[in-house]
């Protein structure tokens, strides 16, 4: 069963992510993911940013939402 407004990567039994693809937000960088990646968050909600570093405050545009997570980059 498909729920109106539930992104197509996140499960229908998830609640909707506080971000959407290609919506811009301003982030506070809190951490640095293994990767190398900026964490941030929006709502609880992680969001891994790329050539970013613990401080940074950014505006971010949001590339793909996931189930527990987002990818974004700065703007």
């Amino acid at each position: 069963m498909q729920l109106t407004g539930y992104d197509t990567d996140r499960s229908s039994l998830s609640a909707p992510a506080p971000v959407e693809v290609g919506g811009e937000y301003d982030v506070h960088i809190e951490d640095i993911a293994r990767e190398g990646d900026g964490i941030a968050r929006v709502e609880g909600f992680v969001i891994f940013v790329a050539d970013t570093k613990v401080g940074d405050d950014a505006r971010i545009q949001i590339d793909k939402v996931m189930r527990r997570f987002a990818i974004g980059h700065k703007v």
